[in-house]
């Protein structure tokens, strides 16, 4: 599987993100030189994708003014909590989820729930009574899913120039 990612998402995202992705892409190719499996669970393989899609998520939320400044330095901001449909009704104007689908559409938000959801929270997470080990080809399938929708973010989701708007709030220096 060859990993790329559009211009447009690599000019969006931070060096610390296109870093983490690069990583990913590195054991993905290493996993699948492997000319036998050996490895039960391949879920190392997507943690660093989905570390950069955490990432992504918080600068696209604070770019498009979701969320403030202190939230995305926050230790205790949750994504999965405001990402969620099950919480929008609960977190009310807290919603990063219901503030996403009333200006880019709600197909968009669900993407970025999906993609959150298992790309992170099922692979990251210890269930057990459902332990689930990644195949290759599953892991190939969630870091496709994960790219897929952080090109599709960036294309839909009003936001600025990222790196002018990191640059505005101290993120990367200068």
């Amino acid at each position: 599987m060859s990993v790329v990612l559009g211009e447009q998402l690599r000019n969006f995202i931070s060096e610390g993100q296109k870093d983490l992705l690069d990583e990913g892409i590195r054991l993905l190719e290493l996993a699948e030189e492997e000319h036998s499996p050996s490895h039960t669970d391949y879920s190392f393989v997507v943690f660093p994708f989905a570390k950069a899609y955490e990432g992504f998520l918080k600068q696209v939320f604070l770019n498009a003014g979701y969320i403030s400044r202190r939230d995305y330095y926050s230790q205790h901001f949750r994504i999965g909590k405001v990402l969620s449909p099950n919480l929008v009704r609960r977190l009310g104007r807290e919603s990063v989820y219901k503030k996403i689908c009333d200006e880019s559409g709600c197909e968009i938000s669900e993407r970025m729930w999906q993609t959150w959801k298992r790309g992170r929270n099922e692979v990251f997470h210890y269930f057990p009574h459902n332990l689930h080990s990644l195949s290759l080809e599953e892991g190939r399938i969630i870091i496709s899913d994960i790219i897929e929708t952080m090109q599709l973010v960036v294309e839909h989701v009003k936001t600025k120039n990222i790196q002018d708007q990191l640059l505005r709030y101290d993120i990367v220096s200068p």
